[in-house]
């Protein structure tokens, strides 16, 4: 007898729209005789809202204290990259259902989210390996890592290393590294480079520079970056995929290549220039 192909389920537990087609996930799950865990906090939520059955037939789980086959995110990638955290390095392919707006990440449509269960229970799937940033202060991120100053602070002076070589002390609101998953991100904002999956490089990017001749570099992942901040009010924001953290002036945060990637599923035929296309409207008239 086959064992059952075992799913983690997270979601938005805030809108109650990004998680409208949860109904469908657990059929077709339930379909193909899968085990299902959910999130607890995310499970309490959807039964609160009446999206599913008080009785239905799942498990739940706290914390990172689960195991699974695949792990399935509900909501945009806000909600991707906090599964991508939860999730670790237990190297669990990851599916992203975008209920969300952008969706770089969280790429499966509402609409086609039977399909895409059906695919990984085939087996018609890829997997695309993605770096991940580890931090000095304990920190993981998928997307990136920005050193900022505190809300109406004065620009904050961050000195930097690459390889234990000076590199320069950016001026700035702030320094944003980002590896490729995170370039279309927070770094693209700020004018940082698209950079495709998969080359083994981090950018960093500043933020508001106060010299017009600051520009992104992009390096090599196996490099090793500390920056160390100075600040008129003596602390500065940590942030890691959008969770930050205050540290006093004078910290050194080291930053490097996680030991392990996210792993993140991909359906056959799916393509990532027609993806960066479409998302970024390329070739689009968006005259009246």
């Amino acid at each position: 007898m086959t064992t059952p192909l075992r799913f983690a389920l997270f979601g938005n537990v805030y809108q109650h729209a990004k998680s409208a087609a949860i109904a469908q996930v657990l059929e077709c799950l339930h379909r193909h005789h899968a085990r299902i865990f959910i999130d607890d906090e995310y499970c309490d939520f959807l039964r609160c809202s009446e999206l599913i059955d008080p009785g239905a037939d799942v498990e739940t789980f706290t914390g990172s204290d689960f195991e699974a086959d695949f792990a399935i995110s509900m909501g945009g990638d806000g909600t991707f990259l906090r599964a991508a955290g939860r999730v670790g390095a237990k190297q669990m392919p990851i599916l992203g259902v975008n209920m969300g707006r952008l969706g770089f990440l969280a790429d499966v449509a509402p609409k086609d989210v039977a399909q895409g269960i059906d695919a990984l229970c085939a087996g018609d799937y890829s997997v695309e390996e993605r770096a991940v940033i580890a931090v000095s202060t304990g920190a993981y991120a998928l997307n990136d890592v920005a050193i900022l100053k505190r809300d109406t602070a004065s620009m904050i002076s961050i000195r930097t290393t690459i390889n234990g070589e000076y590199l320069t002390t950016y001026q700035a609101d702030g320094v944003i590294v980002s590896t490729p998953t995170g370039s279309t991100a927070y770094s693209l904002s700020n004018g940082g480079p698209i950079i495709v999956p998969g080359t083994n490089v981090f950018s960093l990017t500043a933020v508001a520079p106060h010299s017009l001749n600051v520009r992104p570099i992009v390096i090599p992942d196996s490099a090793v970056l500390e920056l160390t901040v100075s600040s008129r009010s003596h602390s500065f924001l940590v942030a890691t995929d959008g969770c930050s953290e205050k540290l006093p002036e004078g910290t050194t945060i080291r930053i490097s290549r996680a030991p392990y990637n996210v792993r993140v599923v991909k359906r056959a035929g799916q393509q990532y220039f027609a993806t960066l296309r479409e998302k970024m409207m390329w070739g689009a008239d968006t005259r009246e």
